[in-house]
């Protein structure tokens, strides 16, 4: 797989931490040259230095993805300052805590679907606008196992993520006889800060979590992010307006 990215470049959103991080740097292991995107700039800029250090191509751009002029900027330079875009992962997303659907916030719906649906359609309207002229590219968006099924107390979370397998897969058939192929990774619970954070909240739920899982732990980051490279990858050339479940078997269940 190394030499399918190489003299390719790849944009990947929340790229400042958890698996956004360890996707941005399998890309550049494997040649590409990287856009690392994330709202929080020194993150991503320490990531980025890092990695020029180590020999490869980055760059850190800040961009907030429900502001869609924000992305319309950042998609500009990445894909100007690299010369084109091969590759975009869309990984940026919140979690919410979880809640009885009757008391949720009306601010609180907006804010997780302005990030995690809305931030994901805007990111991939400008990267297919810049596609479509190349006549090729590979776009992944970051779904969950959320995205299919549901849980108790997770809705705002779940409506979300269904949503992004819906723009996955519409576009995707969109774009499937122009060259472009677009898929979404649906992981399970990563061991990421996000989650990190999540599970300090609600004491109970590493018991849940494990419970549940036949693989008896938690993913890891550069578990996702081998399954977005291959979807990006030539070996995937066949796959279109799939959702891969990456989960330790959660869903099998």
């Amino acid at each position: 797989m190394d030499s399918s990215f190489n003299n390719k470049v790849a944009l990947v959103t929340g790229a400042g931490s958890g698996i956004g991080l360890a996707t941005a740097r399998a890309f550049a292991e494997a040649g590409a040259a990287v856009a690392l995107v994330d709202v929080r700039e020194d993150e991503v800029r320490s990531a980025a230095d890092e990695m020029v250090a180590a020999g490869h191509k980055a760059m850190a751009i800040r961009c907030k993805v429900a502001d869609e002029d924000d992305v319309a900027a950042m998609v500009e330079l990445a894909a100007s300052t690299f010369g084109r875009l091969d590759a975009a992962y869309n990984n940026a997303g919140v979690q919410s805590p979880a809640v009885e659907m009757a008391d949720a916030s009306t601010e609180e719906f907006d804010r997780v679907n302005a990030i995690n649906l809305r931030g994901v359609w805007n990111c991939m309207k400008y990267e297919l606008r810049r596609m479509r002229e190349q006549g090729s590219g590979a776009i992944v968006n970051c779904s969950s196992i959320g995205g299919l099924i549901g849980l108790p107390g997770r809705a705002l979370y779940h409506a979300c993520k269904h949503g992004v397998i819906g723009l996955t897969k519409s576009a995707a058939l969109e774009y499937a006889s122009r060259g472009i192929r677009i898929n979404a990774v649906c992981p399970g619970t990563i061991e990421t800060p996000m989650v990190a954070e999540m599970l300090a909240k609600e004491a109970d739920a590493m018991k849940e979590i494990l419970r549940d899982q036949p693989i008896g732990r938690l993913g890891q980051p550069e578990e996702i992010a081998s399954a977005v490279l291959w979807l990006c990858s030539p070996g995937a050339s066949f796959v279109i307006g799939h959702a891969l479940v990456a989960d330790g078997g959660y869903t099998a269940r």
